[in-house]
């Protein structure tokens, strides 16, 4: 594994020391098996507790005769108590297995206290030994819980309300109705739901006992479950919030000074400039990493930007940002030379995950048989009254971006605007004026007003380097004949070199390499397996479609690849990635969340020039 970086001297040096030393302590934890095997425990003690606390016969033992020396309220509040710390340690547990320090704090309290109230109770001796035995353990390995808490936001207040009020609803349900003996008469399903709800907020309800300590328990122990759901919610949006991270104005200028530089290598290293990512930077500040934090995954894109020879020192940095919040460190679609470089440095593991379509400009032509079937699509669109424009964004004007960003939107067909890797997610930006941007436009028909809306599809392409663009957003206008992408792509590969581009990168084809080979004469069954499954899955997903649709144009395939660390981690990364992509959408529901046309171009917003998405 990687060691700390040096940090060479800067007015900020003894705070990055102190990180530093922080990041060494975390890198040399020897045992990294012990906090799962700590998060496990606290989780069967919790479902331990919880059990012993609802079900009665749990509580029979050999010494439960001695409680009756006890009040009746002491023995009542304790099976309470116990059922709290239970259900607290059943929460805990995920946090504890990701090593996060604030769990081990709060578990290092609520331990001693499920180990006293059993012995309160005079109950079973062996979950109060297995408590403490478990306090100890965390006390001696204390150092193996360092991390950091997760970027938050408020939003995790109504998760959490949902989620535990569901948890308290169900759990209450059980407890009603684990006293048959002592209910007086034969209380209905509706009728144990209305005394669980009701008890969650302090309320007598329908439901009645013969003995007042069955009374007091089942009052007591909703009423715990009720209160402690409102407090850790309320807990959770009181609590200062601490946006997610982005990009700010700083970071960003240096990144630009770092692709000016070096952008021609990676023609994902634009996408860097995304500004719901944040970055790390090398010691030397010549190389960079963009990333973002998506359930426990730190996901990064791409190669690095900058200098290769400082990739390693960049590298190191996000090893060590990753094991301090003990995140799941991963990378999506870098290069053969990035993956090599990772997999050396940071000690992960790489897999292929499609092929890259690259066009050059010098050597494409719609003539010979292999384009027949463009050619012949190009030409139908255009006898159909289709034209294109390509320009560079700088010669748009205010409102021609507008225009641009407003059809966009409004073609996109989803609510949340898709992209991570190789999607920049604005357009009309004054900083992105060196992309291109191809439009297609029809010709009124006979008998049709002229100055309607002709615009019917648009293509965006972000800077590659000096002589390169990367494809970044491709949309048309449902209702438009098909063919029209075929027609931008053709015009912007055509008037590249009066642009001084030579080389295009179009699509990403996931699983291409599979895609191609089990449809080969000879492939094995265990390929064409592969291959079904994928045509199978592009139902939901266009794999099949984007792989066939890049072939058309002859391009050169460059791989790319996915990097983690074990392979029980890809599950959780591709969920990861598919949050990251927007084809998983957590969080805020529908109508909380406001159309993100506005987001499209947000430097043309707030100089009014755009009008708000109703």
């Amino acid at each position: 594994m990687s060691v700390p970086v040096s940090v060479e001297p800067s007015p900020e040096q003894p705070r990055r020391r102190g990180l530093q030393t922080l990041r060494s302590q975390a890198a040399s934890v020897p045992r990294a098996w012990l906090p799962g095997a700590v998060g496990y425990a606290c989780l069967l003690i919790g479902l331990l507790d919880i059990a012993s606390a609802v079900f009665p016969r749990l509580r029979h033992t050999r010494v439960h005769s001695w409680a009756g020396q006890l009040p009746g309220s002491t023995t009542t509040l304790a099976a309470v108590g116990t059922l709290m710390v239970g259900t607290l340690l059943v929460l805990l547990a995920h946090a504890l297995r990701r090593r996060k320090r604030r769990a081990w704090r709060a578990v290092v309290v609520l331990l001693p206290v499920s180990f006293a109230l059993h012995l309160l109770r005079w109950h079973q001796i062996g979950p109060a030994v297995v408590s403490l035995a478990l306090f100890v353990v965390i006390l001696v390995h204390r150092r193996e819980f360092y991390a950091k808490a997760d970027p938050r936001t408020r939003w995790r207040a109504v998760v959490n309300l949902v989620v535990m009020g569901a948890f308290s609803v169900l759990l209450g349900m059980v407890i009603v109705s684990v006293h048959p003996s002592s209910e007086i008469g034969h209380p209905t399903f509706t009728q144990r739901l209305e005394e669980t709800v009701y008890g969650l907020f302090g309320f007598d309800g329908p439901v009645r006992y013969h003995t007042e300590r069955v009374t007091d328990l089942v009052a007591y122990s909703l009423g715990a479950l009720g209160l402690m759901t409102a407090f850790i919610s309320a807990y959770l949006a009181l609590r200062p919030e601490k946006p997610e991270p982005v990009l700010n104005a700083e970071d960003e200028e240096k990144v630009r000074a770092l692709l000016e530089r070096h952008g021609a290598r990676d023609s994902l290293g634009y996408f860097a400039l995304r500004r719901d990512k944040s970055v790390l930077f090398s010691p030397s500040g010549k190389a960079a990493i963009s990333y973002r934090v998506i359930s426990g995954v730190m996901l990064a894109s791409g190669d690095p930007v900058g200098d290769v020879e400082a990739w390693p020192g960049a590298i190191k940095v996000f090893m060590a940002e990753a094991r301090e919040h003990a995140w799941v460190p991963a990378v999506v679609g870098c290069s053969e030379v990035g993956g090599e470089v990772w997999t050396r440095e940071a000690g992960l593991d790489a897999l292929e995950l499609g092929d890259e379509a690259i066009v050059d400009t010098s050597a494409f032509s719609l003539s010979g048989r292999a384009m027949r079937n463009v050619r012949q699509m190009v030409k139908r669109i255009e006898r159909n009254g289709y034209s294109c424009k390509v320009r560079r964004v700088s010669e748009l004007t205010l409102e021609e971006k507008r225009r641009i960003a407003d059809a966009a939107a409004r073609w996109r067909g989803t609510d949340t605007e898709r992209g991570f890797s190789m999607a920049l997610g604005r357009f009309g930006d004054p900083s992105d004026d060196g992309g291109v941007v191809v439009t297609a436009h029809k010709a009124p028909e006979e008998g049709e007003a002229p100055g309607g809306d002709d615009l019917k599809a648009v293509l965006h392409f972000v800077p590659w380097g000096k002589d390169g663009i990367s494809l970044e957003l491709m949309r048309r206008d449902r209702a438009a004949d098909p063919g029209l992408n075929e027609l931008l792509i053709v015009a912007a590969l055509q008037e590249s070199p009066n642009l001084g581009v030579k080389r295009v990168s179009l699509n990403f084809a996931m699983f291409r390499s599979a895609l191609a080979r089990g449809e080969r004469i000879g492939a094995g069954p265990v390929l064409r397996a592969w291959r079904g499954l994928l045509v199978f899955l592009s139902r939901w997903f266009q794999i099949e479609s984007l792989y066939k649709f890049n072939a058309k144009f002859q391009p050169v395939w460059e791989p790319r690849f996915l990097v983690y660390p074990q392979t029980r981690d890809l599950p959780r990364i591709g969920f990861a990635v598919m949050q990251a992509e927007a084809f998983i959408t957590l969080g805020m529901p529908k109508f909380g969340r406001k159309r993100q046309r506005e987001g499209l171009m947000p430097e043309a917003a707030r100089l009014g020039s755009v009008t708000e998405a109703a």
